[in-house]
């Protein structure tokens, strides 16, 4: 039986291209910073982002933390997304490793957290309260439906970070989707950010691995909160050698996983026990509300079936469309979800 994974674009597999880059990559001592592919891996990133030097992590955890470690000092706050995924999935990681204390505010089902809203919970000089020092953004917002956050929005709170002193990292975990669905450059994205985290295990299908772009200075902290979190790799260049494939040939197809989730998104919503709006699927992360009946019984028919999809919380079901789910896939996936709704 075919088996249809929608749960996330992680469990992506590489290309034959990717396989055999890996097999053929020449490496050394990364901690060294002497592999001489996960130090072109580094600099494709830096220039593809538009910033002046970038960091290969184990993770997107391991990135959005080793960034958080690298702005904030044990007692800051950071301001982040009640949605977001430093916030709900990275097992309270800034807070249990780094003594930064997390300041939510509410994202809208566009992922935005409202601008007056971000400079209303920055604290004011006062001995009493921690000191402000990140604002994040996640982009696209993986909570949301996989919106996408544009280069207007984000200089705005930029302005706002900036003009307090503060740093702004965006969590840029699918940022490419973000790039690829607006139709500009990641760059243009990411301009007024301090620093950007981006993975290279979604859509872009590598085995594994993060990067983080910034400034030389902040990059050289990063570097060291990745040494400090046990992230430092020997001859990592093999693994790395995977997300020079990716940035390569990897990004334009992209938009081939949105128009499945739009095709998915429109299927699912003629079927009358669910909820969607399919003008909300912007990328491709299609979650849709499931009207009666209790979701893991849902969950467990559609295993059987050979679809796999995950559970957001409430009524909640998320489908995500990646690299080897095709048009075709996504008819048989409707039929078999109709049937079992």
């Amino acid at each position: 039986m075919r088996i249809f994974d929608l749960r996330s674009d992680t469990v992506t597999h590489p290309t034959e291209e990717m396989r055999i880059a890996m097999a053929n990559a020449e490496v050394g001592d990364d901690v060294f910073e002497e592999d001489p592919t996960i130090n072109k891996l580094e600099a494709m990133a830096a220039e593809r982002f538009g910033k002046e030097a970038a960091v290969y992590v184990a993770s997107g955890t391991m990135a959005n933390l080793a960034s958080g470690l690298a702005h904030c000092q044990r007692g800051d706050e950071a301001i982040i997304g009640a949605e977001s995924h430093i916030f709900q999935n990275e097992a309270g990681s800034l807070s249990a490793l780094g003594g930064v204390h997390i300041r939510t505010v509410p994202n809208d089902n566009l992922g935005m957290m409202d601008p007056d809203e971000i400079e209303a919970a920055i604290r004011p000089d006062n001995i009493h309260q921690p000191r402000t020092a990140l604002i994040s953004l996640e982009n696209t917002q993986n909570r949301c439906s996989g919106a996408v956050l544009d280069s207007v929005y984000t200089e705005q709170v930029a302005s706002i970070a900036h003009s307090h002193d503060i740093a702004l990292h965006i969590d840029g975990a699918r940022i490419f989707n973000a790039a690829v669905a607006l139709s500009v450059s990641v760059s243009d994205l990411v301009r007024t950010a301090d620093t950007v985290s981006f993975c290279l295990s979604k859509g872009l299908s590598c085995p594994v691995g993060s990067l983080v772009c910034g400034t030389r200075d902040t990059i050289n902290l990063v570097r060291r909160n990745r040494k400090l979190l046990g992230g430092g790799m020997r001859q990592a260049g093999i693994i790395a050698a995977a997300g020079i494939v990716a940035l390569e040939t990897m990004v334009d197809r992209l938009s081939e996983d949105h128009e499945s989730a739009r095709i998915l998104a429109k299927g699912l919503a003629s079927i009358p026990s669910l909820v969607i709006n399919p003008e909300m699927i912007q990328t491709n992360i299609v979650i849709f509300d499931v009207k009666t009946g209790p979701i893991p019984e849902l969950l467990s028919a559609l295993k059987i079936k050979g679809v796999l999809a995950s559970y957001t919380g409430g009524r909640g079901v998320r489908m995500v469309t990646h690299y080897g789910i095709t048009p075709e896939d996504i008819e048989e996936i409707l039929n078999i979800v109709e049937a079992v709704a």
